[in-house]
């Protein structure tokens, strides 16, 4: 089984997950505590690092799909950032770009959350 780690933390007004491994269905429940952890504190502006994320399945891109809704109706969004191509190829073939802004680099989510508070 592969390794799966994620960790949480905060910075610049936003919460970031940083994802390290496979997230497939074995491994989706850490991604949800980490997500359920952050609504119960209140934090809806969250990035995803994916830049150590080396697979994800069906089971992983679930996981976005459950929490989205609640956190767009908390005025806050999901972000996603540092995804390689192969990786990328996965939430493109699934239509995620139309639903989620992913950024080539945390700072650019980073900037973009900063400018949708502004208005």
């Amino acid at each position: 089984m592969a390794d799966f780690k994620v960790h949480q933390r905060d910075g610049e007004g936003v919460s970031v997950i940083d994802l390290r491994g496979y997230l497939d269905a074995h491994t989706a429940p850490d991604l949800e505590n980490a997500f359920q952890k952050l609504m119960n504190d209140r934090k809806f502006n969250i990035i995803v690092n994916c830049k150590e994320l080396s697979y994800i399945s069906s089971a992983g891109l679930g996981v976005f799909m459950a929490f989205i809704e609640d956190v767009r109706k908390n005025k806050g969004d999901i972000k996603l950032t540092n995804m390689s191509p192969k990786v990328y190829n996965v939430f493109d073939l699934l239509g995620f770009p139309i639903l989620y802004e992913i950024y080539k680099d945390e700072q650019e989510a980073i900037t973009r959350f900063k400018e949708q508070k502004k208005t």
